[in-house]
């Protein structure tokens, strides 16, 4: 795939209700540059109020569309098939739209297709149970959808955050009205071109792009079951008010300042080679569960720091639809410029020592390239130990002991994941219990797997999406007591 290939399947911008594409939206348009060569790619309607209220008045309609479960399982696995289909381009408009290397996003749309076929599994089998209650009474409980779910995703990988949301919704018998970020909604729109190329039936998922008043909208209307939400603390304050005004439960994915702990058993090349390719090259630094603290134990400290510092040096940064390229930009100017002016405060105050990157690689005229960048012997209370940065920032902190390690980890006020190296398995399990967040992962990196329930704790959020605890995110329970005589 080719920039200019990518660009000949760039969708046109209209929002996506009841099955047709919106001729014009009264939230105006906005346009999108290009992170990797600052060029306009495209431009996309805004949905207003209205736009948005005619989006959840199809999907009421369409509820009853979803009734029968084997119907449900059928249209996901249609779906997952489509997206198969339109991998290619839906990673195409992935590295247009925010800079992700194109074999990167290639993997994260197939990945989202079996969530789809996951969830298509789960559409028959959410069972109700009887309770015992004495003699001559029936009483019996039944899971019911929520209705019209709202599913508001984010900018850095909308095609996956799309798939934790819709797949198990649906599955559960409710229709979507899906708000992607105004910074990437290409791929979105995209994924609904999906929807209609597959046959979904009008009104079941619903994409409108927008920003602040359009996220307001879908938050107040009272015909909205349930609010899924993926995103920033300031954006997730206000859906969780906007939410209360009619006490619509809301999911809540938010950001995280998640700690690597190396241990001294650990092999200090594996551990600081993998650390600093999941912290900063992946996805250039932007994603909440990311290791962007690594702790290291001191007898080996200084070997895993040179290993880190190494992986980070070596990432090619360049052109997403370059093969070659293991990383891309961040994801515009507004970004580029925020993380920045962070390395150049903790550079200024002293946080930490910069070991590496801290600036545009040389030789980048355009494009919002940062260098990865490391940075050693970082204050634990510092704001860059503590501030979810989201960008290639990774901060190095020894530790002296398992309880040094814990103390330190824990000392944030996010809880999304968490992650142990080393060999001894009586150690992980201490750590990955000790340890203040949603998900560990030991001796390796995360893979979201459709079948495990991801979420954080404290401020990272509350609620699940994935498995058997994601679906039932998305249905109520109703008991029904019945008098036998």
């Amino acid at each position: 795939m080719t920039r200019e290939q990518a660009r000949e399947v760039l969708p046109d911008g209209r929002l996506y209700v009841d099955g047709a594409w919106l001729d014009r939206s009264s939230g105006g348009e906005r346009t999108h540059m290009d992170p990797t060569t600052d060029e306009i790619v495209g431009r996309h309607q805004l949905a207003g109020p209205g736009e948005v209220d005619r989006a959840i008045e199809a999907a009421r309609v369409a509820i009853g569309d979803l009734a029968d479960p084997a119907r449900r399982r059928a249209l996901l696995w249609s779906l997952a098939d489509g997206i198969d289909a339109a991998r290619d381009d839906l990673a195409a408009l992935m590295s247009l739209e925010m800079g992700q290397p194109f074999r990167a996003a290639r993997a994260g749309v197939a990945h989202a297709a079996e969530w789809f076929r996951y969830f298509a599994g789960w559409a028959d089998k959410l069972e109700g149970t009887v309770v015992p209650a004495g003699d001559a009474v029936l009483d019996y409980v039944v899971p019911k959808p929520y209705g019209v779910v709202a599913a508001i995703t984010p900018w850095n990988g909308p095609i996956m955050s799309m798939a934790l949301k819709v797949a198990p919704a649906v599955a559960a018998g409710n229709t979507v009205v899906l708000k992607p970020s105004e910074l990437a909604p290409f791929s979105t729109l995209g994924f609904a071109q999906v929807c209609q190329d597959v046959g979904v039936p009008p009104g079941v998922l619903n994409v409108v792009t927008g920003g602040a008043e359009a996220g307001q909208a879908l938050c107040r209307n009272p015909h909205v079951g349930k609010i899924s939400f993926t995103g920033g603390d300031v954006a997730a304050r206000a859906v969780a008010v906007a939410a209360a005004e009619h006490h619509t439960p809301v999911v809540l994915e938010l950001g995280g300042k998640s700690a690597s702990i190396v241990f001294a058993d650990a092999d200090p090349a594996v551990a600081g080679k993998l650390a600093a390719s999941f912290a900063v090259i992946q996805n250039s630094g932007q994603g909440c569960f990311l290791p962007t603290r690594l702790l290291v134990e001191r007898p080996i400290h200084d070997a895993v720091v040179e290993a880190a510092v190494a992986a980070a040096s070596a990432a090619r940064l360049g052109d997403p639809f370059d093969p070659a390229t293991t990383m891309g930009p961040v994801a515009g100017a507004a970004t580029y410029d925020r993380v920045l002016s962070i390395i150049e405060r903790a550079r200024t105050n002293r946080e930490g020592t910069l070991l590496t990157g801290g600036q545009r690689p040389r030789g980048a005229s355009v494009g919002a390239f940062v260098e990865p960048t490391v940075f050693g012997a970082v204050d634990p209370a510092s704001p860059l130990a503590q501030e979810e940065i989201f960008g290639p920032v990774l901060a190095v902190i020894p530790f002296d002991d398992v309880d040094d390690a814990i103390e330190i980890a824990n000392a944030t006020k996010y809880g999304l994941a968490g992650y142990v190296w080393t060999h001894d398995l009586g150690r992980a399990h201490r750590v990955a219990d000790a340890l203040d967040a949603g998900y560990i992962s030991v001796n390796g990196m995360a893979a979201l797997p459709p079948a495990a329930p991801f979420g954080g704790w404290k401020a990272s959020g509350h609620g699940v999406e994935g498995g058997r605890w994601g679906v039932h995110e998305f249905v109520r329970l109703k008991n029904v007591h019945v008098t036998l005589r």
